[in-house]
């Protein structure tokens, strides 16, 4: 019998800030037994409440991502969220996949609107346009699941700095609302380097009456490579002027490594404070900036944060 993991949702009822991990399905077999490796012997020690996995551009990496979803459940006990894009997919196919998580004791769900693959955005199906597809928009998706699936937790993401496919910010807050409506949960940030970003994002959401948690992402910039591959997938991202002349000053992707990981330990630590409901680390299934910033902090293991005394520790950071 597979035993399911907690709901997504239960982990933000009590006090403190709960951590969680993000990764993506490999390519291939070898790639999947590094990252079971790091999740086994990096990860896992952390004990963040939960991880997710991401879903390729029109379903592409599907199969992948149930694969990995239901492997990390049952061989690891960690509660799962399985990201699940609706665009150019038909309300049967959708039935289909949440029946399978559902079986698996898989019960959270990222509910995406999605891209298609390459990127491209069919003519009409835009976060404001009309559209003849099933799930024309990401709330569509959260209230076929809330309708059939009660019983799931969901979150939707947000954007901090706008979403890059709606220049109307706010027709963007009230898309947004209308997902919380629909059934949302929580909301998951988009990657920020500035937390007046993430704070003023809230505070809007407040305003047009968001209440539920607002998690934010944070992403550790570890290379050159990385870097630009943020600017170019996070379309609308801004990297402050003090973080690049931070990496203007190291010429090796070490150095880069090095100053990513001290600006997000700075931006963990800030949010800690402000007692934020969530830590959401995307990690590029690579442990060592993740685990780093955990020593920066002084944690043994994320769960020790969710203590309230510990998060007297970081004041002095």
């Amino acid at each position: 019998m597979r035993i399911p993991g907690r709901r997504v949702a239960d982990f933000f009822t009590g006090s403190g800030t709960v951590f969680s991990f993000e990764f993506f399905p490999p390519k291939t077999e070898v790639g999947w037994e590094k990252l079971a490796s790091a999740i086994k012997q990096e990860f896992l020690p952390l004990e963040p409440a939960y991880v997710s996995v991401t879903y390729g551009a029109g379903g592409s990496t599907r199969q992948r991502t149930h694969r990995m979803v239901t492997r990390i459940q049952e061989e690891f006990g960690l509660t799962v969220v399985a990201h699940l894009t609706c665009i150019g997919s038909s309300r049967e196919e959708i039935e289909g996949i949440l029946c399978e998580y559902d079986r698996a004791g898989v019960h959270n769900i990222l509910a995406l609107r999605g891209d298609t693959p390459g990127g491209e955005t069919p003519a009409g199906d835009t976060p404001a346009g009309g559209s003849t597809a099933d799930f024309p928009h990401a709330a569509d998706l959260v209230s076929f699941i809330r309708s059939r699936y009660p019983h799931f937790s969901i979150g939707v993401a947000g954007f901090p700095e706008g979403h890059p496919a709606e220049p109307n910010r706010l027709k963007e807050m009230q898309f947004l609302k209308d997902k919380v409506d629909a059934g949302a949960d929580y909301i998951v940030t988009q990657l920020f380097f500035e937390n007046r970003d993430y704070q003023d994002f809230v505070d809007r959401a407040r305003l047009a009456g968001i209440d539920v948690p607002v998690v934010p992402g944070i992403m550790p910039i570890t290379s050159r490579t990385g870097l630009n591959r943020m600017a170019d997938l996070a379309a609308g991202t801004r990297f402050p002027a003090p973080l690049l002349r931070a990496l203007d000053r190291v010429s090796d992707d070490q150095g880069v490594e090095r100053v990513g990981t001290h600006w997000a330990t700075a931006q963990v630590a800030d949010l800690l404070n402000r007692d934020v409901p969530g830590i959401h680390l995307y990690t590029l299934n690579h442990s060592r900036a993740t685990v780093q910033i955990c020593r920066n902090l002084g944690l043994q293991s994320y769960r020790s944060v969710v203590m309230p005394e510990s998060k007297k520790e970081l004041s002095d950071l």
